[in-house]
């Protein structure tokens, strides 16, 4: 039985998985003949997306959920590494290490944290990097009003002004009221880059801006934080903030295992793939999602987002099909690029084109804000196999569109 070997069950793998098995599906080819496994450390699809949100009671999907009914195998077990050379991949897992080989390989692990050495931050920082830290964070958020009150319990401080950070530190004046008793809390935003969002362009700044003093959140400029403890975080500046609550935000590069492959990467750590989504220089890899560079109009790199994610992981999908069977393999091409950014109670912006600008802001943006994270990223909840396969067209959807009331599939 030939295998196809999917390493990563976030946006990117998990529409690979679905889109080979539509694949083969639409080629007629029997279950029997070809394997399509998905491996992740986790046994779930999470919404990764939302793990700043106060509720995350929607944000881990069962695999089963999602591929037991397309015929599509699954593995929790810890990928250790790849070797390109002899087909094979070592995972550690309940069955313990293991050797598994493939025909046709795609690498979807995704992107994590950037870590810096910063004294304190293993032992003390938060973050939402995945579904186990944004649970985390609000479990703790949730248990500071039964603490003794005192300035660095109702203070939070949040590291990294970008997009990340700023969705975090915007939902956090909404958490602490629900957590204090005095709903009297401070934010602080934190960035080493003199302006808010610095990569996030002129047009959207200076609405970002209004949010932030809106909703009362501080900003510290041009800073660096330089140790984190249990109640303070000093910055290089010398300033000591009192706080007990410290998320970490400070940008994202792809898995190291994509660093460890013989192929060119970029300065993110990302792989360079063609149009089809293959890995430049390495035979029957594909890659998707965070791990993987791709110019989808010919000027532009994906982002990593899910934005890019999920119809890199169809295309793959399709594709890596195709070239098992010596079929036509589809390139992806997008057109269109924009953004939706979550400004808590605010609201949010929504932003079109590469040079982001504002399409719209405030409740009509965060009308479209919840419909992205609640419903269009998601796969068919309780769909039978035919609706799962079809979410997996090698498609590329349409911008978000008003009403609220749009198709979201």
């Amino acid at each position: 039985m030939a295998r196809i070997l999917v390493l990563g069950s976030g946006f990117a793998g998990l529409w690979a998985a679905v889109g080979a098995a539509r694949k083969l599906a639409e080629l007629g080819i029997p279950r029997g003949q070809v394997e399509i496994l998905v491996v992740d450390r986790h046994p779930y699809h999470g919404i990764r997306v939302r793990n700043y949100e106060p509720d995350l009671g929607n944000v881990a999907i069962p695999l089963p959920e999602v591929l037991d009914p397309i015929g599509v195998k699954h593995l929790t077990a810890e990928v250790e590494t790849i070797d390109v050379a002899g087909q094979q991949v070592i995972v550690a897992g309940p069955r313990g290490r293991e050797s598994l080989a493939y025909d046709r390989l795609v690498l979807a692990l995704g992107s994590q944290l950037v870590r810096p050495p910063v004294p304190g931050l293993a032992a003390y920082g938060f973050d939402v990097d995945t579904y186990a830290a944004g649970v985390r964070l609000n479990a703790h958020i949730a248990s500071l009003g039964t603490r003794p009150a005192s300035q660095g319990r109702s203070t939070v401080v949040v590291v990294g002004a970008g997009f990340t950070g700023i969705e975090v530190a915007t939902e956090m004046p909404e958490k602490l009221r629900h957590a204090l008793a005095n709903g009297a809390g401070r934010v602080i935003l934190v960035d080493p880059n003199p302006v808010v969002g610095a990569t996030i362009g002129d047009h959207a700044r200076p609405v970002i801006c209004d949010a932030l003093t809106a909703l009362g959140i501080e900003t510290r400029l041009a800073a660096k934080v330089s140790a984190i403890d249990a109640s303070a975080v000093t910055l290089a500046s010398g300033e000591i903030i009192p706080a007990q609550t410290v998320v970490w935000c400070g940008g994202m590069r792809a898995n190291p295992l994509a660093a460890a492959l013989p192929a060119p990467h970029d300065a993110l750590g990302r792989l360079a793939v063609d149009p089809f989504m293959r890995v430049a220089g390495l035979a029957n890899v594909f890659a998707a999602g965070d791990v993987a560079s791709s110019l989808v109009d010919g000027v532009h790199s994906t982002v990593m987002s899910c934005q890019f994610a999920r119809p890199m992981g169809r295309f793959a999908g399709h594709n890596v099909v195709a070239d098992l069977f010596g079929k036509p393999m589809l390139p992806l091409r997008i057109d269109w690029y924009v953004t939706v950014l979550d400004l808590g109670g605010w609201g949010a912006l929504y932003t079109v084109g590469w040079d982001r600008r504002v399409f719209s802001t405030g409740h009509e943006a965060k009308v479209i804000k919840e419909m992205i994270n609640r419903k269009r990223i998601y796969p068919p909840a309780q769909g039978t196999a035919q609706e799962i396969l079809a979410a997996a067209a090698p498609t590329v959807q349409a911008p978000p569109q008003y009403p609220a009331a749009a198709t979201a599939t």
